[in-house]
């Protein structure tokens, strides 16, 4: 029997012969980053397990998945910057006609997968494939739900579409990247210490640790987003009064509805009154009163809309200032074939868009009425940099809809609470129609009520309706609200209802006095 060495050929693994092997070879796929790290092999031939040579990235393979999963994150850090910038300034084809903020959030679980993939690539587990299949399953949910349902799709747009399928197809990456490095791992340790490795070092216990504690905040996450989608979803069938109609050349609808006859019951032409919401949606706040005072005999029709992003209503491109929430609702009555003559009839925030309107069509407008209004040198309360933050932070949020899931789970909330409701407020829309008006309140639509003053109509009939609550607090509020009584020349009345809070009509007194400074416009029109 031939002595150890001095056979033709070495047996697998031999100590010298072996690194004369691996020196005097074109490095390959598999010696290359080994035959850089030389270490003496044990006396069977075979690397220890622990050396550090013994690695799935000595295969070019490994590498390369690496290298393409950096370039995959590179693309969504891209794509989530582009996402971010339109919640601000739309760019040219960005425009969501949703919140935009859902997109956004599959996007950061997308980057979360990604890093998640890259921090643990050497440490592949089962444990992280079957949680990573988890959030793949859901992903692929939230993909059917959007591409199902007309009304999300709708909302969501190519962006949004194009979001979901990225999330799900790199989620399946993730799953298959995880599984390779696991193959290529174990068929190393094979070749380079005769078996595979069974037992795992504390630093690979640790990793597989914190990838299952990570990936099980985004089963939590992927969760609470595929429910949010379904309730959405169930919402989308609740039917609207009115018609969604198409503006802006077409990039987004608004919601506008009419009620009643254009004659009173004697036959006579009335004035048509058209609705402005305040802070909240029109048919949570004004739109029950303007129902009672037509069955009361007190008007004959009425007209309301819900601006961009309340209620009904798509979200506008951003930026959006309320001029141009008054040029949407001119184009949305000159589509729907509505002429006037209008008496306008806001509150809050909504008196802003409603004296722009009477500015841009004073032959058309008969009178207004400001219900506790806002005066544009108060914008700036609403400007300030920590309420658009607040505004976009809670925005990020909202697709998870913690707070919409347990309203409708555990307090009986309705379809109508989420979309026009009392929970309206928590809709991902209504949040980023919230930050829109924050961001360009002090700019644009300062210099567009600026504006409006200046070439409003000094001869229309006025009435300004005063908070008593909010007038005894706040002197400045008080000191402008006599202030915007003088903005024509024919004021009707100026009534500071006692006792009542910011939306008068909350209270009976309050919506009494409402109808009853009403009948007064109409009898000086």
């Amino acid at each position: 029997m031939p002595k150890w060495g001095d056979s033709e050929e070495e047996p697998r693994g031999s100590g010298e012969g072996h690194d004369q092997d691996l020196s005097a070879r074109e490095p390959d796929e598999r010696t290359r980053l080994l035959a850089s790290h030389p270490r003496p092999p044990r006396s069977d031939g075979y690397l220890d397990p622990d050396d550090p040579a013994v690695s799935p990235y000595n295969l070019w393979t490994i590498r390369f998945l690496r290298y393409l999963t950096v370039l995959f994150l590179f693309i969504t850090l891209i794509w989530w910057i582009l996402l971010l910038v339109s919640v601000f300034a739309s760019p040219p084809g960005f425009q969501s006609r949703g919140s935009g903020f859902t997109h956004f959030s599959f996007t950061c679980l997308t980057i979360g997968n990604i890093l998640v993939s890259l921090l643990f690539f050497a440490s592949p587990s089962q444990a992280m494939r079957i949680l990573a299949a988890v959030v793949s399953l859901f992903l692929l949910v939230d993909m059917i739900l959007i591409l199902a349902v007309s009304k999300l799709r709708i909302e969501e747009g190519w962006v949004g579409i194009a979001s979901v399928v990225w999330a799900f197809l790199i989620s399946v990456w993730c799953i298959t990247v995880d599984r390779v490095v696991a193959w290529g791992k174990q068929e190393e340790e094979e070749r380079l210490t005769g078996r595979p490795e069974t037992r795992r070092t504390a630093r690979e216990w640790l990793s597989v640790l914190i990838s299952t504690i990570i990936l099980s905040v985004f089963i939590a996450i992927v969760v609470l987003l595929t429910a949010t989608l379904s309730l959405r979803a169930r919402d989308s069938s609740l039917r609207m009064q009115g018609q969604k109609i198409l503006v802006d050349d077409g990039k987004y609808a608004v919601h506008l509805a009419c009620v009643g006859n254009a004659t009173n019951a004697d036959g006579k032409p009335m004035p048509t009154i058209l609705l402005e919401a305040g802070e909240g949606t029109v048919e949570y706040g004004l739109e029950p009163w303007a129902y009672n005072c037509l069955k009361n005999g007190t008007i004959s029709r009425y007209c309301y809309w819900d601006r961009p992003g309340y209620a009904w209503s798509d979200n506008a491109p951003s930026p959006h200032s309320a001029g141009m929430t008054a040029r949407a609702l001119m184009e949305a009555l000159a589509i729907a074939g509505e002429d006037g003559p209008w008496v306008l009839v806001s509150a809050g925030k909504g008196s802003i868009v409603s004296r722009i309107f009477s500015s841009n069509n004073g032959h058309r407008v008969s009178g207004l009425m400001l219900i506790d209004p806002l005066h544009e040198d108060l914008l700036y309360r609403f400007a300030s940099p920590g309420t658009g933050f607040w505004l976009w932070a809670w925005g990020i949020i909202s697709p998870l809809g913690i707070d919409r899931l347990v309203g409708a789970f555990f307090r009986g909330r309705t379809r109508e609470d989420r979309i026009y409701g009392r929970s309206a407020y928590q809709s991902g829309r209504f949040i980023k129609a919230e930050l829109q008006e924050s961001l360009v309140a002090d700019s644009f639509t300062k210099q567009d009520i600026s504006s409006a003053r200046v070439i409003q109509d000094r001869s229309a009939p006025l009435v300004v309706m005063s908070s008593g609550v909010r007038v005894r607090k706040d002197s400045a509020w008080e000191k402008k609200q006599n202030d915007l009584t003088t903005i024509t020349d024919n004021l009707v009345v100026w009534d500071v209802v006692p006792k009542t809070p910011h939306e008068i009509w909350t209270t009976y007194d309050g919506r009494k006095a409402m109808e009853k400074d009403l009948k007064k416009l109409l009898q000086a029109i």
